[in-house]
């Protein structure tokens, strides 16, 4: 049996029926830490492994998936959004536990993961196996600073590739018909968003408090999802935005329509806040774009819209990047780069005068 540092932390490492192990003592290596491993810690595991108990209480000390997730949902419960709690929890019971729940955390090898993740595949979009991912991964971490695992099996096998999914924006005339075709406040609401690109959760999670018609602009602060009021998506995402000329008229119906209730932009037929965006776009989003015969796209295009349309037109860049409220202009161009319009135009002339 040997004595060996890792990360400053005393192992031993020793052979058992031909098999190697490695266990973390869980102390730090000191000089005293290691006369004690060597005089009495190393003495009782030879002991315990001659008298063949030693491995029934390391199974014990070894959770299984099921009993570690709980611990480590627990560690991050303060800094997870109810709603990205409820996505993981959501990801752990229907995709994580089925396969791997009653298994041993430490029992689990790269190639356990990689044919899980291949059985996923066949049912859900990469996009969403590398989200499930993120979940068990995250539970491997934990563990691993818990000294539980000695390696996180997922680091070993590789993220699925997400396609490049390609930006359908509406055009400017299908923009125009939806709005013109729009009925009561989902008028507004199109409006709105083809006319800042605000994300659709913001715009449900706008009030009045936050709107100055006199300025022409908008406070963002908030936005929901599943009844869920909570901060915008990042720090950059908390930003005053303009109301242009295309969109005041149509922010005026609005408050003639709800100002007067002090509350919410846009409220519900028992005048409460939206629960979720699904219950516009699942319904009165959908069943317009059917009436008008444009092709579905979701409520999320309304962004994109306003981005490509902006950049497309020659916009300044940092005015669009920070009506969309991104964290800087170089994220705007990644994503939208491709719809600047070059001009013809000559390019490093002033070299002619050198040269």
């Amino acid at each position: 049996m040997k004595l060996i540092s890792k990360n400053k932390k005393l192992w031993i490492t020793f052979y058992h029926q031909s098999k190697r192990y490695r266990r973390s003592l869980g102390l730090d290596d000191t000089k005293a830490n290691r006369k004690l491993a060597l005089n009495t810690i190393i003495p009782e595991i030879q002991y315990k492994l001659n008298q063949g108990t030693f491995f029934n209480n390391d199974r014990a000390s070894k959770p299984t998936v099921a009993e570690y997730a709980k611990i480590s949902f627990a560690l991050h419960e303060k800094e997870r959004k109810p709603s990205t709690r409820y996505d993981y929890e959501t990801s752990l019971r229907l995709h994580i536990l089925p396969t791997f729940g009653k298994r041993r955390l430490s029992s689990i090898k790269p190639s356990d993961i990689a044919l899980w993740q291949n059985k996923l595949l066949d049912r859900l979009t990469p996009r969403r196996v590398r989200n499930i991912r993120a979940v068990f991964n995250g539970i491997f971490e934990d563990a691993l600073r818990d000294e539980i695992i000695e390696k996180n099996p997922i680091s070993k096998v590789k993220v699925p590739k997400i396609d490049k999914v390609e930006i359908t924006a509406f055009t400017l005339q299908e923009v125009k018909c939806i709005i013109e075709h729009a009925k009561d406040d989902l008028q507004s609401f199109v409006a709105l968003g083809f006319f800042t690109g605000m994300r659709s959760g913001e715009m449900i999670g706008l009030r009045w408090e936050d709107v100055d018609l006199d300025k022409r602009e908008i406070s963002i602060k908030r936005t929901i999802k599943m009844g869920e009021v909570t901060t915008p998506k990042t720090q950059n995402s908390i930003r005053t935005i303009d109301i242009i000329d295309q969109l005041y008229p149509y922010m005026l119906k609005q408050f003639e329509r709800t100002g007067q209730y002090n509350s919410y932009v846009f409220l519900n037929k028992d005048l409460n806040h939206y629960y979720d965006i699904k219950r516009i776009r699942n319904t009165r989003w959908k069943n317009l774009l059917k009436e008008l015969g444009i092709k579905y796209r979701t409520i999320y295009h309304m962004r994109h819209t306003f981005a490509t349309v902006m950049i497309e037109h020659g916009e300044d860049i940092l005015w669009v990047s920070h009506m969309l409220g991104h964290a800087d202009s170089s994220m705007t161009l990644q994503m939208y780069a491709k719809y600047r319009k070059q001009k013809d135009k000559k390019r490093a002339t002033f070299l002619n005068e050198i040269l």
